[in-house]
């Protein structure tokens, strides 16, 4: 698992070696990184799900970092950009920045849609799945009604695309928040 500390120390390292190479990066965090990093919403996170550029280098430099800091080898990884809405909204707000590296990530509307579509229950202590943060993020942003949500969910994915286990999910989320009110 990496925590806030870890995953700062790896960008950090990683913008260095950007640096080293006289390139400009990008990276836009996805999930729980945003989740550990931006929000501090938990500890940890299994890895850093992202989309960057310059892709190749940055894969490349990646490894490097790995090795360096005895990470494993896909700690940053693009597997979600199979999951990037194409109204792609993002901010640099409450992530830190570095020279040679910027750093992006989705608005909290946008990442509840994400989370919502992704909607994993937890398959253990190692993978938290997605309920604690759809939980985070509908506090966070204040909603009071699963339709609320997923008029937030349709802004970013069509209506069709949203899965059952997502309006289930959401359902179960208000239902336990009414009970606790």
């Amino acid at each position: 698992m990496l925590d806030r500390d870890t995953i700062l120390r790896a960008l950090g390292r990683l913008a260095e070696l950007l640096r080293e190479r006289d390139t400009e990066g990008e990276l836009c965090l996805f999930g729980g990184t945003v989740m550990v990093v931006a929000f501090r919403a938990r500890p940890s996170t299994r890895d850093v799900d992202a989309i960057f550029q310059p892709t190749a280098l940055v894969r490349e430099l990646s490894r490097h970092v790995a090795t360096e800091l005895d990470l494993p080898v896909d700690w940053l990884n693009d597997g979600v950009k199979g999951f990037v809405s194409t109204r792609h909204e993002t901010t640099p707000a409450d992530l830190p920045q570095f020279d040679g590296l910027r750093v992006v990530r989705p608005t909290p509307e946008y990442m509840l849609a994400m989370k919502c579509m992704a909607s994993r229950v937890a398959a253990g202590p190692d993978d938290p799945g997605d309920v604690a943060d759809i939980r985070f993020l509908v506090s966070h942003l204040g909603l009071q009604s699963p339709e609320q949500a997923l008029a937030i969910v349709a802004r970013y994915y069509p209506e069709d695309r949203i899965p059952p286990r997502a309006v289930y999910l959401l359902e179960d989320i208000f239902r336990g928040m009414d009970a606790t009110r």
